[in-house]
């Protein structure tokens, strides 16, 4: 277990998908389980997708909690990427099954929650609890976008995960913007100026 300040549980949070241009954006809280150590936990962008693929199981198994959500494409546009980041942070959180002392986050910013919290930049590569939520927040979002390939395969989202790429932007500018799509985003935003 990691402890935190005061000897209490610790919470690690991150996000994945702020960059794409399509689909939600991610987060995962974890609570790791000192007594069931994970060999292997890094920033999960260090990490093959077969590391993380192997890595993820084990952590829903072996921590004493952890949750994964999300904020739509709809609440992107509404809110701006980082507000909407912060939300799907907060849901994370708050859809744990035990409280956590101390909640710690990787980045600069913190999402609004009624409990200690703490960005911690680099978090990702520092506290294994934060890379653990990296892991599963990243594989969550990676099992979204193949499923939303499999409904619109024109786009390749299953290459790229809705990242801004040269054959996406092909394929946006050929195929048009539809609803998975951050109206928000300036490659997206453009696109629809010039229809």
């Amino acid at each position: 277990m990691e402890l935190g300040t005061a000897g209490g549980l610790i919470c690690g949070v991150d996000e994945a998908g702020r960059g794409p241009l399509a689909g939600p954006v991610f987060a995962a809280a974890v609570i790791l389980d000192g007594r069931k150590p994970i060999d292997g936990l890094a920033d999960s962008k260090k990490l093959t997708e077969k590391a993380r693929d192997r890595l993820a199981p084990l952590i829903r198994e072996r921590a004493l909690s952890w949750a994964i959500a999300s904020a739509s494409v709809e609440e992107i546009d509404a809110l701006n990427i980082l507000q909407a980041t912060l939300l799907a942070m907060r849901r994370a959180v708050e859809a744990l099954a035990l409280q956590p002392e101390e909640v710690l986050v990787d980045g600069t910013h913190c999402p609004r929650i009624a409990l200690p919290v703490r960005a911690v930049v680099k978090g990702d590569s520092t506290v294994a609890a934060i890379s653990a939520a990296s892991i599963l927040a990243k594989t969550a979002r990676d099992a979204e976008m193949l499923r939303l390939h499999a409904q619109y395969p024109q786009y390749g989202l299953d290459r790229h995960k809705g990242y801004p790429t040269a054959a996406h932007l092909a394929a946006l500018r050929e195929h048009g913007v539809i609803g998975i799509y951050r109206l928000s985003f300036a490659p997206v935003r453009d696109l629809l100026r010039q229809a």
